[in-house]
């Protein structure tokens, strides 16, 4: 793999299309592309006597959901608008509620309002999306996030109460591991939509701004998991992850328990491995995500795709370092508010490494194959061994989770690169 800070990589760089087009916005729920300028707008309602719409069925809200419940709302309107506000048409109020006009989604003003990228969280089935996802989050909320000098909050109520139901109170309050994600045969998939401002020093832009002056730059965030079954058959891929074809990023998640010749580094306390299933290994899921967007680029066969992916061994913690003392997956990531290049370095060519040793090589030879750039990581979102469907007596102890997520922050421009002799 090409070195983080080589030419090749600053040219891969350049090359990655910048975020998404000021006068575009891709819904997060239906993944239609929208020009801004055809944002639909959804009637504010009648207010007790007052002027305003009464409600009707929304037909494009109820076929998304499939089912008609809740789907009785006031109508949807095309209008110009100013400023996300727009007066409907049939009874003269002034809305803000901002609607995708394929599926009658509500957008979010701070997602209409900044620009966006859609993350889509992958992996075979039993690799820990949920539990990746919850503890990521936390972490951004909380630590990580202090040491960014960033925010992230929810751009809308859904967001907020799926995370808290799905995500927070199970595992956090409760100590529960997270059941296995639905299929979305089952269900529309809920987006998390977040967004994620990083107030960034003068230290780093002396030669842009005056000294003491800081500079605020935000980016809407749309996290995506997938129910490993959906993974598993290219005629689901197709009929349920829509998604795919819209990322922007990849984070794939790989449970280093299901590479076989991982077993010789696993630690005696660690769970054992699932049955083997060839349409759930790491390969097999991986070239299925990329041939949908292979797809959606277009790209002829001896082109690489644009689109990072960040590939990440998952469970960590069960695996013995080897020599004890000398792995950089089981040490800290350097806290410096930016990315430490020389320790992306030094653990992407540690999982490399592990990879060819354990017989896996041929995945890190296919992501160099396909993506014009992609990075390995090490991740452990408990930090420990499960008790009985329980969170260890530890209780969550992570490790690593936001590396992946920060180095796609710094290919999006929104974090700075340092080496190790730098400030």
């Amino acid at each position: 793999m090409t070195p983080v800070g080589s030419p090749s990589r600053i040219a891969a760089r350049i090359a990655l299309p910048a975020l998404r087009a000021e006068d575009e916005v891709c819904c997060p729920y239906c993944f239609e592309r929208v020009p801004r300028r055809r944002i639909a707008f959804r009637c504010m309602g009648r207010a007790g006597r007052g002027q305003g719409c009464d409600p009707v069925l929304d037909e494009e809200l109820a076929a998304y959901t499939g089912s008609t419940a809740g789907a009785s709302l006031p109508p949807v309107f095309e209008a110009a608008g100013r400023g996300g506000r727009a007066d409907c048409p049939h009874c003269g109020r002034t809305t803000a509620r901002r609607v995708c006009p394929h599926c009658h989604n509500p957008l979010p003003p701070a997602y209409c309002d900044s620009p966006g990228r859609i993350v889509a969280l992958v992996g075979a089935k039993n690799t820990g999306k949920s539990t990746y996802i919850a503890v990521l989050l936390h972490e951004l909320m909380n630590r990580v996030g202090t040491e960014l000098d960033a925010s992230l909050v929810a751009c809308d109520d859904r967001t907020i109460d799926r995370y808290k139901r799905d995500f927070a109170r199970p595992l956090y309050e409760e100590r529960r591991l997270l059941p296995t994600t639905t299929s979305a045969a089952t269900a529309p998939r809920e987006p998390l939509v977040y967004l994620l401002t990083r107030t960034r020093s003068a230290r780093r832009l002396r030669a842009r701004l005056p000294l003491g002056r800081e500079r605020v730059a935000s980016l809407a965030l749309v996290l995506f998991d997938t129910a490993g079954e959906d993974l598993r058959s290219r005629d689901v891929r197709d009929l349920h992850l829509r998604y795919l074809e819209a990322a922007d990023a990849i984070i794939f998640l790989v449970d280093p328990l299901q590479l076989p010749g991982a077993r010789t580094m696993v630690r005696d306390e660690a769970p054992p491995p699932p049955p083997a299933d060839p349409d759930s290994e790491p390969i097999n899921v991986l070239a299925r995500v990329t041939e949908a967007l292979r797809r959606r680029h277009g790209l002829r066969p001896d082109e690489r795709l644009p689109v990072p992916v960040a590939v990440a061994l998952t469970k960590i913690d069960a695996l013995a370092p080897v020599p004890a003392g000398q792995s950089w997956l089981h040490r800290a990531r350097p806290s410096r508010g930016a990315l430490d290049l020389d320790d992306r370095e030094a653990v992407d060519a540690q999982v490399r490494g592990l990879l060819h040793e354990w017989g896996a090589g041929q995945l890190e030879v296919y992501l160099r194959q396909q993506y014009a750039e992609h990075a390995l990581f090490g991740v452990s979102a408990l930090g420990g061994t499960p008790v009985r469907g329980r969170v260890g007596p530890g209780g969550v102890r992570p490790h690593r989770v936001e590396d992946p997520l920060l180095w796609l922050l710094h290919r999006f421009g929104m974090l700075d690169g340092t080496r190790g002799n730098e400030g």
